[in-house]
């Protein structure tokens, strides 16, 4: 029987978009900057107060030599391998064995040695952080739910250790709305339900939401598991990290809703609420687990009975490319409208699709029209929004969902800023600039590394 050929997706040429488009004029940009006050921790003090976190947990119980599964995930968190060291080096100075667990669900294509790789993409080695990493899909089962009788799966090395202390960052989710949303408790039923758990939980989703459903789960997970508490984070609108606290089992719930009201008030945001075209030069799975963040761009890829957010109102989004430590994985590709070449090239459909399989999103794992340059991009998004003449367009360019301080805006809203407070005109709007290539000429709007 004759095998099909492998089919390809190949970018719309720049040529093709142009004619459909025909002569359209594009507004010229500007840079406008945020005004935002923070208090970071500095730097040199992370190891110290991750190590401080350590005082919280309850430790009394555990062994003089006994075994600690440290839960780290996938998420681009700031200042994580510092973090993770000073956690594990005073969990080793106290006399117990730390190891590290990928506690990530269905990431790094739901693989034992694809979710070590995602690790080290985000600098947590053995060497960095000064224990073993013990990577597995294995899970077991360490209780059913009371109301559904659901078996709550749990990773097999966390849950044969002596305790488990997971370690993730506290804010919004991009899915939902609850007292808990993205931290410790997510952490325990997706993140160390590897696979089988994240699957069951976002299966359950649409019947069962997760605001009711990651509370209950959690709490027997802590109640049948050793889990002696949880190491908190918090970043402030620069990403800079802003809290790391120790979390001790008991209170476990009340004290991530407290840090979640404080995540809230920092999240940083786009200056503007409606927005005919937003460039996004990368979206990634350290960035958001959805690539972007749904509650920055108001768009929910998931739907599983959560509203989208009211604000803010966006009528196109064109995303460039992928990060680096995605490996490929696009996941919640389809809340853009058209995504650039460089984009399509880094995309691994295999996982994208088990990241999409394992969440229930269908419409995460769709493709928007490719095309083959940023002015193509930039030209199709704008012909789809409107008959609005190009001095009132509304257009934003932005590094990624959580570097928000500084952007690229259009002749319109540059006017809006001079009106605000809380921003400042950087740079007046100049004819948008691209190479031979027909990329943009000018840099991100802030660069990654601030």
């Amino acid at each position: 029987m004759h095998e099909p050929a492998a089919p390809t997706v190949t970018p719309v040429s720049e040529a093709t978009v142009l004619d459909a488009c025909g002569g359209r004029d594009l507004p010229r940009l500007g840079t406008v900057e945020q005004q935002w006050e923070t208090d970071p921790i500095p730097e040199a003090a992370i190891p110290e107060r991750a190590a401080a976190a350590v005082d919280a947990l309850a430790l009394d119980d555990v062994p003089d030599g006994g075994s600690v599964a440290v839960g780290v995930g996938s998420r681009g968190i700031t200042n994580l391998p510092a973090i993770v060291a000073g956690v594990v080096g005073e969990l080793d100075a106290r006399g117990y064995e730390p190891f590290v667990v990928p506690a990530m669900g269905s990431h790094g294509g739901a693989t034992a040695e694809g979710q070590r790789a995602k690790l080290e993409a985000l600098g947590v080695t053995a060497e960095r952080v000064g224990c073993p990493i013990r990577p597995t899909m294995e899970t077991v089962t360490v209780g059913t739910t009371s109301e559904r009788g659901i078996d709550v799966a749990l990773d097999a090395n966390a849950a044969a250790a002596d305790a488990i202390v997971p370690i993730n960052r506290v804010k919004q989710h991009t899915d939902f709305e609850g007292r808990v949303e993205s931290g410790l408790s997510k952490m325990l039923v997706i993140g160390l339900g590897k696979q089988r758990g994240a699957k069951t939980a976002h299966e359950w989703a649409i019947d069962w939401s997760f605001r009711r459903m990651i509370p209950e789960i959690a709490s027997l997970i802590v109640e049948e598991a050793p889990v002696v508490g949880g190491v908190a984070l918090v970043e402030d609108q620069r990403d800079d990290t802003a809290v790391v606290e120790g979390v001790p089992p008991s209170g476990f719930l009340d004290r991530e809703a407290e840090l979640l009201e404080t995540a809230r008030e920092l999240l940083p945001t786009l200056p503007f609420d409606d927005v005919d075209v937003l460039v996004v030069d990368r979206m990634g799975k350290d960035i958001s687990g959805s690539g972007m963040d749904t509650n920055v761009i108001g768009r929910r890829v998931y739907g599983l009975n959560e509203p989208p957010p009211e604000r803010p109102d966006i009528k196109r989004i064109y995303v460039r490319t992928l990060t680096e430590p995605s490996h490929g994985n696009a996941a919640a590709l389809g809340l853009a409208d058209f995504v650039g070449a460089d984009l399509l090239a880094d995309l691994d459909l295999s996982k994208t699709v088990i990241n999409g399989l394992t969440a229930s999103t269908p419409r995460g794992m769709r493709v928007p029209p490719p095309v083959e340059t940023d002015r193509a991009g930039l030209v199709a998004a704008l012909s789809t929004v409107g008959v609005t003449p190009t001095e009132e367009l509304r257009v934003l360019r932005i590094t990624d969902t959580m570097r928000l301080e500084r952007v690229y805006a259009s002749g319109a809203l540059v006017a809006e800023a001079r009106e605000r407070d809380d921003l400042r005109v950087v740079s007046e709007p100049e004819p948008v600039d691209f190479d031979d290539d027909g990329s943009f000429a000018a840099p991100s709007p802030v660069d990654p590394e601030h």
